[in-house]
């Protein structure tokens, strides 16, 4: 028996996830150890059946366990222009959640 995976539409993007798998995605409001239950649900595959939505499959779901929240790494810029003494450095670190795919149903 195949796993069953499902598009999903969330925080900004889509992502393709699977049964008992976990995901790093951008922040999304929540507190860890809550069920986040997503609507959005784009494509459905379950072994040989496929499922499309026109642009959301009707009833279906995917509920996921927020697991951790955490920052990711830094990235850091520079801006240099010659003989004017101009420099600016930067950085920036992304807030991530990490959530759990716990059940995909239709």
């Amino acid at each position: 028996m195949e796993n069953k995976y499902a598009v999903i539409k969330i925080a900004g993007g889509q992502l393709l996830v699977e049964e008992g798998q976990k995901y790093e995605i951008q922040k999304i409001s929540g507190n860890v150890g809550d069920i986040i239950v997503n609507e959005e649900v784009l494509l459905i595959v379950d072994g040989d059946k496929v499922e499309v939505g026109k642009p959301n499959i009707k009833g279906a779901k995917v509920e996921m366990l927020f697991v951790e929240a955490k920052k990711g790494d830094k990235i850091e810029g520079f801006k240099y222009k010659a003989k004017a003494r101009y420099q600016k450095h930067f950085g920036s670190r992304q807030s991530l959640s990490i959530v759990e795919i716990k059940k995909i149903s239709y």
